[in-house]
């Protein structure tokens, strides 16, 4: 057992107030430990605290009892006998009168009455006389808010956990809950005081019993808190949103019938309130209380009700429809939540009621006139903005009404459908099944936009209800019902009436005609039940109605997007309710016809939009995409057969269009939709036996790189997208193709693993650039664990390839070091060769490049030269600028494959490009950066060398679609771009200080690169060491055309720094130089984005340290008067900010 000198030095040190928080923390975790661990009793603490719980020093007597309390809470989970606990809540019990020491009385009844069974729990007796002690003592309004929370815990704790035992003290019970809830205004505690009053409406159901007498008072309460207005929760309330407020008094109200008399004037009382949020709260707590209140109770208010909604709804809804073909599938009008909520309300009602207010519905005046207005105007944009807004209510009104129930959907259609077809002018089908002659004539009639419109309201409610419950699906079928014989009677004329709203050809046709014409089209195609309500004949004359239109409507745009989007709509609903009658209509009909047009050789129709009604169209199944594909490919390989062989310029455009469309619709979906892999490994394997079977690539140079570049980006996703068994395949397919070259006799050099060119590398062919890039395509989108076969020979192919300006090799270079395994494993990319072995032939390689039979021209450059690399040729062998160049570019795609995967070799690429960035051309820098050149003699290097080398920071640092990122499957080290800017930036302003004045703007670029691609937090950590770099860079590169892009980067590096707090401290050291540099650049003549972005940097300044700006506010005062002039708008509009902003000093 503990020692009693050790537990009485923790019971003082938390009685002690005195003590620090934390102390009385620790000391009360002490004696808790105690208790649990069983080295001390219950018994034994309570009688230790006896002189603390009785002491007559009030702030002792509190802390004490606090104490207990709170370690009761602690021992929640410990069990304790009942004689214990019964002595405990006595005491706690008596103590409730003792208003000082309130709160430990409050959370010792709390921790004891929130015990669970297991542990031992409060009797029945014991919580009734713990009710009773808290209905006699306690003034809850009158304490702080702490202790109002906690008795209301109490309180609520007692009528959940304690029902058969409060109940028992009825009307002092409730009276004591309105006494203590009355007037609270905290939103915790009302959180509490609505939960607790629902509770006490849970305890006494009974209509006549104690509850009813209070109703009023109650309800007195609660009303005043309606609606709920709370907008600024602040502290500890921050935690309570008005909604949590508002739901938890929704919930009071419709917890008893017995508030229905006064709720409900009351929620009417306030529907005509101005503020939204009131009309909101209003229907929604209606809506709640009229299932809650029941039938009978909510028929009195009926008329009223329904007066309320009427109005909400006429008065809430747009006066304007969409009429876009984003809106076919909804309502087509803006969202609005009053009316939504009173619709979702009258909803309910109807359920609830259906005769009461149906006749309402029918016999309102208002409803009657709308019909009455329609007839007055024949076309949607005559009718008066107000008459519209009145004509929507109606329609969502009836809309409502029809998709309650089947009762209710048979009581519209009776009295309303009826009415509408008569103003159409439209007859019953005759007895064939088939229109009659007077409705063919009546093909060509403009039908009454506002019928139209109401017509299509009933008919979606209508298929809503149908749809929404297989068991209504079920018994329509076997039922007469009175919806179903008028609109199986109807449906053909409605039909005829939608195709002539839809395709009128007058000179005064709106874009009314054609929505309300393919709408109706639309939701007459999308009824559930198979043929039973919509005959196959009409299905498939809306169908055909529609193909009809893409195929020859295309020059109407909107028209066009409609029909579209309803064939997508249509595709998607038999997709979904696995309609096979009518899947087979649709593949006939609209997915083959829409297929044909990909290899249709009728131009009339623009390519582009042949392609988007295709891929469209596949998006709305699997069954369907698998056609479009099927149709896509087929045109495709037939059009690539024609640029293969005749070299034809018309197929290059159309296959470019193909591939681009299979490439961004069609790649993506069968991506999302799974299971069709297969599909891509076939697409890529056709692709290649295309070439394999072609004996000659008959491609000109104007069409040559157009359609190259759409074949790689589709190989790419292709094959990316593939499993690392399916790209073995495609790789494997791809190399025995390579190997086979006609013009390059890779075949027999690959067998001797060294390469060797045997044909002129000027005079290689179109064909082999294509079959190479092919190849480099696929090699980039490969899984590191993918097997390459052969990697040395290809890595000699590569190297040459890349010399004669073969972007696509350096690539893939990039990527093959990017992915290659650093042990020679079979699990990595190959195992022929390893990360190391592929460096050293790329970089220390002495294959011969260019062999004797080389041409002329070549061998002129490379006099005296046969073992050399990329390195040497970047060192300017033989001064040819152009195989430098490719040289760096194959260099820099190589390095970021390396950089990408934090590999050390990176360093030796970055500084090859630092070597070329002196114009002396000496490795003036530290000995690990010459280390891999012995060359000390001076170069002679091109301008656009050493742009290259600028530049190849950019490859190393920019994130690139075309290769090395996440979805073409690069291995990324996190935070290697901070890795390298920590790294090279030191060494950059190093060569900056030193270096001459031709190598210092490439230098600047250089640096700007790596700048504006690393991510803004790593400047922030050491952003008084950038600035002068980055304000240097600008200065350095604001005198040409050529670096506008480099700048404009520049300049949203800087202003991120402004905007940012720790950014900001630093830039004000620098504010004079930052203001200079600022003002050169609002006159840029070559990049409006630059001088926009400088005015907005120069406004950025202006929120630095007034004592570091002030003196030069009137220098940017003056110079932002000329950008007040610029010819730009945006200009000036920053402009008019910046001046704003300088002249409050």
């Amino acid at each position: 057992m503990a020692e009693t000198s050790q537990l009485i030095q923790h019971i003082e040190s938390f009685v002690d107030s005195s003590h620090s928080p934390s102390q009385q923390d620790a000391s009360l975790e002490a004696i808790a430990s105690l208790l649990k661990n069983n080295q001390l009793t219950i018994e034994t603490l309570v009688r230790e605290m006896e002189g603390y719980l009785t002491t007559t020093d009030n702030i002792i007597r509190a802390r004490g009892i606090l104490l207990l309390g709170e370690v009761l809470v602690h021992l929640a989970s410990k069990p304790l006998d009942d004689a214990a606990i019964h002595s405990l809540i006595g005491f706690f019990t008596d103590r409730l009168a003792d208003w000082r020491a309130l709160r430990g009385v409050l959370v010792g009844c709390l921790a004891l009455m929130t015990r669970k069974s297991s542990g031992g729990m409060v009797s029945g007796s014991d919580a009734k006389a713990v009710a009773e002690s808290y209905l006699q003592n306690l003034q809850v309004q009158s304490l702080g808010q702490y202790e109002r929370k906690l008795c209301f815990e109490l309180l609520e704790c007692l009528l959940e956990r304690y029902p058969n035992a409060v109940a028992s003290l009825g009307d002092n019970l409730i009276y004591g809950i309105c006494e203590a809830v009355d007037g609270e205004k905290d939103p915790h505690c009302l959180m509490l005081t609505f939960h607790i009053i629902a509770v006490l409406s849970r305890l006494f159901p009974d209509p006549c019993g104690p509850l009813a007498s209070f109703a009023h008072d109650l309800f007195e309460i609660l009303g005043s808190y309606f609606p709920i207005h709370f907008t600024h929760p602040k502290g500890e309330d921050a935690n309570i949103k008005r909604d949590d407020l508002a739901r938890a008094l929704m919930l009071a109200f419709s917890s008893t019938p017995l508030f229905e008399p006064f709720a409900i004037p009351l929620f009417l009382e306030k529907l005509s309130s101005s503020l939204p949020s009131a009309k909101v709260d209003s229907l929604r707590y209606l809506s709640d209380c009229t299932v809650k209140y029941g039938v009978d109770r909510m028929a009195k208010h009926g008329e009223a009700i329904w007066a309320s909604l009427k109005d909400a709804i006429f008065t809430s809804l747009d006066s304007v429809l969409s009429f876009t073909a984003e809106s076919l599938g909804g309502l087509g009008l803006a969202e609005n939540e009053i009316a939504a909520e009173a619709l979702s309300l009258l909803q309910k009602l109807i359920v609830q009621n259906t005769n009461l207010f149906l006749d309402l519905i029918v016999d309102d005046e208002d409803i009657n006139m709308i019909f009455n207005m329609i007839s007055s105007y024949k076309t949607y944009h005559e009718i008066p903005s107000q008459s519209k807004q009145r004509l929507h209510a109606v329609g969502r009104i009836l809309s409502t009404s029809a998709k309650a129930t089947s009762l209710s959907c048979n009581r519209v259609f009776e009295c309303f459908f009826s009415r509408l077809m008569d103003i159409l002018g439209l007859s019953v089908r005759n007895s064939s099944g088939h229109p009659s002659s007077d409705e063919r004539i009546l093909i060509s009639k403009r039908y009454n936009h506002g019928a139209l419109f109401l017509s299509i309201e009933l008919l979606s409610a209508c298929r809503d209800l149908i749809g929404s419950s297989e068991t209504i699906l079920a018994a329509f079928a076997h039922t007469e019902e009175t919806w179903k014989y008028l609109l199986q009677s109807f449906s053909p004329s409605l039909t005829m009436a939608f195709c002539s709203a839809s395709i009128c050809t007058s000179e005064d046709t709106h874009d009314a005609d054609m929505y309300f014409g393919v709408k109706g089209l639309l939701i007459l195609a999308t009824f559930p039940g198979g043929y039973l309500l919509i005959s196959k004949t009409v299905f498939e004359k809306i169908l055909m109605t529609f193909v009809s239109i893409v195929n020859v409507d295309y020059s109407n745009t909107l028209l066009w997007k409609l029909a579209l989007k309803a064939l997508v709509q249509i595709g998607s609903f038999i997709e979904r309710n696995l309609e096979s009658e009518k899947e087979l209509s649709y593949m006939g009909i609209v997915v083959e016809r829409i297929v044909s047009l990909a290899s249709s050789g009728d131009f009339s129709i623009p390519l582009p939009l042949r392609l988007e009604a295709l891929s469209d169209i596949g998006t709305s199944g699997q069954s369907y995409m698998l056609k479009v594909v099927q149709g896509l490919e087929e045109a495709v390989f037939a059009n690539l057969s024609e640029v293969y062989v005749h070299g034809s310029t018309n197929s290059a455009e159309i296959v470019t269009h193909l591939l681009k469309c299979y490439s961004d619709k069609v790649i993506p979906w069968i991506c999302c939709a799974k299971g069709f892999e297969e599909v891509l490994l076939q697409f890529a394997i056709n692709i290649w036996n295309q070439i394999e079977n072609s004996t000659v690539l008959n491609v000109t140079q104007t069409n040559k790189r157009g359609v190259l570049d759409v074949m790689m980006k589709a190989m790419k996703l292709a094959v990316a997208s593939c499993s690392e068994e399916n790209q073995n395949i495609i790789v494997q397919k791809s190399y025995v193709i390579l190997s086979s070259s006609t013009s390059f006799p890779l075949k027999e050099l690959f067998q001797q693993e060294r390469f060797q060119i045997v044909q002129e590398v000027d005079n290689s062919s179109s064909q082999d650039e294509w079959i190479l890039s092919l190849f480099a395509a696929v090699i980039i989108a490969v899984h590191p664990q993918t097997h390459i076969p052969k990697i040395r020979p290809i890595l000699y192919l590569f190297m040459t390839t890349l010399l004669k300006g073969n972007v696509a090799a350096a690539q893939a270079l990039g990527s093959m070091v990017n992915k290659l395994g650093l042990k020679s494993t079979g699990g990595q990319t190959s195992s022929d060769c390893t990360l190391e072995e592929a460096m050293n032939i790329i970089l220390n390689s002495s294959s011969q490049i260019f062999h004797n039979n080389s041409s002329s021209d070549i061998q002129a450059k490379m006099t005296g030269v046969h073992e050399i690399g990329l390195i040497n040729l970047c060192n300017g062998v033989g001064s040819c600028t152009s195989l430098q160049i490719h040289a760096i570019v194959g260099l820099a795609w190589i390095g970021k494959g390396l950089l990408m995967r934090g590999h050390e070799k990176v360093k030796d690429m970055t500084m090859i490009f630092l070597q070329f960035l002196q114009s002396s051309g000496r490795a003036d820098i530290s000995h690990q950066e010459r280390g891999f050149s012995e060359n000390n003699y001076e170069h002679d290097l091109h301008n656009s060398v050493m742009k290259s080398a600028a530049d190849a920071f950019q490859i190393l640092m920019g994130d690139s679609e075309l290769c090395l990122n996440r979805e073409f499957h690069a291995v990324i080290r996190p935070l290697y771009k901070q890795r390298f800017f920590s790294t090279m930036m030191p060494i950059l302003q190093s060569l900056v200080m030193k270096s001459e004045p031709l190598s210092r703007p490439f230098l600047f670029r250089a640096s700007a690169h790596i700048m504006i691609d690393t991510p803004l937090i790593v400047f922030l950590n050491d952003t008084k060491k950038i600035i002068p770099m980055l304000l240097d860079g600008l200065s350095a590169l604001s005198n040409g055309i050529l670096d506008k892009d480099v700048i404009y980067g520049l300049l949203l590096v800087l202003s991120g720094i402004l905007m940012d707090k720790n950014g900001q401290e630093a830039a004000s050291d620098s504010a004079h130089t930052i203001v200079n540099c600022l003002i050169d650049l609002i006159q840029y003549p070559h990049m409006m984005l630059v001088r926009e972005t400088a005015i907005q940097c120069l406004v950025a300044v202006s929120g630095l340290s007034h004592a570091r700006i002030y003196p030069m506010r009137t220098q940017v005062l003056r110079a932002i008067i000329k950008a007040l002039d610029d010819p730009k708008r945006a200009v000036r509009q920053e402009a008019v900010r910046c001046r704003q902003a300088w002249s409050v000093f």
